[in-house]
């Protein structure tokens, strides 16, 4: 059987990506903070006859995440998807936020990843064969208005993507950095747009799942899903 590591896998992208995947055989180690969330995710998910793990992590604390790591090459003999989806957005204005609106979102949106990609990125070159995909923003691109910190740690998301691209392109293993822009999640709660007007996390799970055919040489460097008529 495939494995697959989601971070963030109970809601939004990360959980559409794990049922997308689970459709698709694999099985899946999906970290979340929520405990009732990760159960219910789990009796879903064995619904399709896959092996899952689900452990409660916080992936903005170094140890938790070195700990999931562990739990998860434990788990999985190969590991063949990692989906770095967690992150956190939080609206502001640069010059009048505390500093810890950066610093908490750095933590997730940069530091999880690193030393997720790091670690199983490690692993894949040894197994010569696997996919990264990181879940960045259109505000790796480009800054979003009243989101100055969060456009940041995008951007260095996007960094972190592309070097991981570049030092393990030669060991067959392929990085993907997902762009999505204004998607129908937790961080658009409250919204008085209709959910309709925007990307919706099951597009982004199916065109993770379509990259994952292709074949062994062919790698998509970047999708970019944004809204027909936001």
């Amino acid at each position: 059987m495939k494995a697959a590591i989601i971070t963030g896998a109970t809601k939004g992208i990360g959980r559409a990506t794990a049922i997308e995947l689970a459709k698709n055989g694999y099985d899946i180690i999906a970290g979340a903070r929520n405990e009732q969330e990760l159960q219910q995710l789990t009796v879903e998910l064995k619904a399709y006859n896959v092996n899952v793990l689900a452990l409660k992590v916080d992936f903005s604390e170094k140890a938790q995440v070195i700990a999931f790591v562990e739990k998860a090459l434990g788990f999985a003999k190969d590991v063949h998807v990692l989906v770095n989806n967690v992150g956190s957005f939080v609206p502001s204005s640069f010059f009048d936020e505390d500093d810890e609106v950066f610093e908490s979102q750095q933590l997730l949106n940069v530091n999880s990843a690193y030393y997720l990609g790091k670690r199983i990125g490690k692993q894949m070159l040894t197994q010569r064969f696997g996919h990264i995909f990181n879940i960045c923003s259109v505000a790796s691109k480009a800054p979003v208005e009243n989101a100055g910190s969060y456009s940041v740690t995008k951007a260095a998301m996007l960094s972190l993507n592309d070097v991981m691209r570049k030092e393990l392109a030669a060991h067959h293993v392929k990085v993907t950095a997902v762009i999505p822009g204004p998607t129908y999640t937790s961080s658009w709660e409250g919204t008085t747009l209709a959910k309709e007007k925007f990307v919706q996390p099951e597009d982004v799970a199916r065109s993770i799942s379509m990259a994952l055919q292709l074949s062994a040489a062919a790698n998509v460097d970047e999708i970019v899903l944004t809204p027909l008529n936001f």
